[in-house]
């Protein structure tokens, strides 16, 4: 994938080997038992079904262990490139070089590769579920502190959409702004004097208070917490309105009902557990004969 976030990912990989190898940098088990001069061959490979996301960042950890040992850097082949759906057995990528290095980066890498696959995968079935419906799902804010960049690189690799990457890039009006600055219309006038430019999208609960989202000039509306009849009626309303208007569904929806919210002609549904509830995908790295 062309756009890993490579910079994120050095910075990641720098804090999470200080986790695993300390002040001093030390595997006290691999420097004990293995020769510096020995080299190995190791597979990662798929424990259960799954979409791999995550691959670029092998080499990145390897990288850094190889410099901390003054190593030579193993090469790494990959065989199932990100995007790419797993079967259990099947082979993700090939390493080859001094086992310190590899052992000494094995969880570090793993650990990466089976949060961000994980990610790739539960979003890939959300895709699968809304395949022809012209409904994007989104991803959220609700990211693993400093894996931001990351998981939101998952979604798109598992074939979601990212909504916005921060507090910066998109404003999003919600009811304690609504609440703060006096109503819908006074929030809206306020971003948009404030930053001009910038996309602004607002919360809203009812057919009622979208209405005043349109009137108050916003074109990008979320509709929070709606059953579907309801989220019906405010999509019928606001298509009538006569301005184009994106529409985006959230709350309270399941791999078994997102259909039924797509039908109702929804632009996108948006799903916080992309990122904060996908369970890892297995992987592990064995040396090979």
């Amino acid at each position: 994938m062309n756009d890993f976030p490579e910079a994120a990912a050095r910075e990641l990989v720098a804090r999470a080997l200080r986790e695993d190898l300390g002040p001093d940098g030390l595997d006290v088990t691999t420097l004990a038992t293995i020769p510096e001069e020995q080299v190995r061959v190791g597979e990662i490979v798929a424990r259960e079904p799954g979409v791999i996301a995550g691959g670029p960042a092998i080499e990145i950890v390897l990288e850094a262990v190889a410099g901390l040992l003054g190593a030579d850097l193993p090469t790494v082949k990959t065989v199932a490139a990100d995007g790419t759906r797993l079967d259990r057995g099947d082979v993700v990528a090939r390493l080859e070089g001094p086992t310190r290095v590899v052992l000494m980066a094995e969880r570090t890498i793993l650990n990466i590769l089976c949060r961000l696959s994980g990610v790739a995968t539960h979003t890939r079935r959300w895709a699968d579920a809304l395949e022809g419906t012209g409904t994007m799902v989104l991803d959220t804010r609700k990211t693993t502190p400093g894996m931001r960049l990351l998981e939101k690189y998952a979604v798109r690799t598992g074939g979601g959409t990212n909504k916005r990457l921060g507090l910066y890039d998109v404003a999003m009006i919600k009811d304690n702004h609504k609440l703060a600055a006096g109503s819908v219309g006074e929030a809206y006038r306020l971003v948009r004097e404030r930053f001009p430019d910038v996309t602004i999208e607002v919360e809203v609960e009812t057919p009622a208070e979208a209405r005043e989202a349109y009137a108050a000039g916003a074109r990008f509306i979320m509709c929070d917490n709606m059953s579907v009849p309801v989220l019906r009626e405010t999509v019928e309303l606001l298509r009538a309105a006569g301005e184009p208007v994106e529409i985006e569904a959230t709350g309270g929806m399941t791999l078994d009902v997102v259909a039924d919210y797509a039908a109702t002609g929804v632009d996108f549904v948006s799903v916080g557990g992309l990122t904060h509830s996908s369970p890892i995908i297995d992987l592990a790295l064995d040396l090979v004969d």
